[in-house]
């Protein structure tokens, strides 16, 4: 099934302007407070690190670790992942500003994203190293060996940081790397196909 995260969430904000509700968006200041929590505990357990690799959906993920970075003053780069087949971050990364994609296609649903946040990319774009693209083959064999290593169940967007510090292994050979695990949010058939060695379809 194709993802419709866009189409979704376009439909719970008329949905909320119609009832007079309050919507809470993908990508919102609180939430950021929220996830710069983790990374700031992070950050702080660890030993220094030379990088942090995060998933990139909306946004909130990556702005969270940047603003804990920040906060305690380390040099730490941060490297953003996007599926290759939703590289809207990526290429408005690159581009410094927003490029929405015609399609966001990833088993990975958390960062199938088709539409980037012009106010998560002002923050990424300036707190970033740069950002990487993973294919679906990269994001199977990272949730695969979560599982077969230290037995964790990854959703595609928690696997998609170690698929992109195995694309990078060569460059950061010898240096003290991080990964944000964000989840554990996958269907039992994705999962079990992802076991059986192959890639689950979209």
């Amino acid at each position: 099934m194709a993802p419709i995260f866009d189409a979704a969430k376009d439909e719970a904000m008329r949905v909320a302007a119609a009832e007079g509700l309050f919507p809470v968006p993908p990508f919102h200041r609180e939430l950021v407070r929220g996830v710069a929590t983790y990374g700031l505990e992070f950050l702080r357990a660890a030993p220094r690190l030379d990088t942090v690799y995060v998933p990139i959906g909306c946004g909130s993920g990556i702005c969270g670790v940047i603003a804990a970075r920040d906060a305690l003053g380390l040099a730490t780069e941060v490297v953003g992942v996007v599926a290759a087949g939703a590289a809207g971050a990526k290429l408005s990364f690159e581009a410094g500003r927003v490029i929405e994609t015609p399609s966001a296609r990833s088993f990975a649903d958390g960062m199938a994203v088709r539409v980037p946040v012009a106010g998560a990319l002002a923050i990424y774009r300036a707190g970033a190293a740069r950002i990487l693209a993973v294919d679906e083959d990269e994001i199977a064999a990272a949730a695969r060996l979560y599982f077969t290593a230290i037995h964790n169940v990854a959703e595609g967007a928690g696997a998609a940081a170690l698929a992109g510090l195995l694309q990078e292994r060569a460059r950061v050979a010898g240096r003290r790397v991080g990964l944000i695990l964000s989840g554990g949010n996958i269907d039992a058939g994705a999962f079990a196909t992802i076991l059986e060695g192959r890639t689950p379809g979209v």
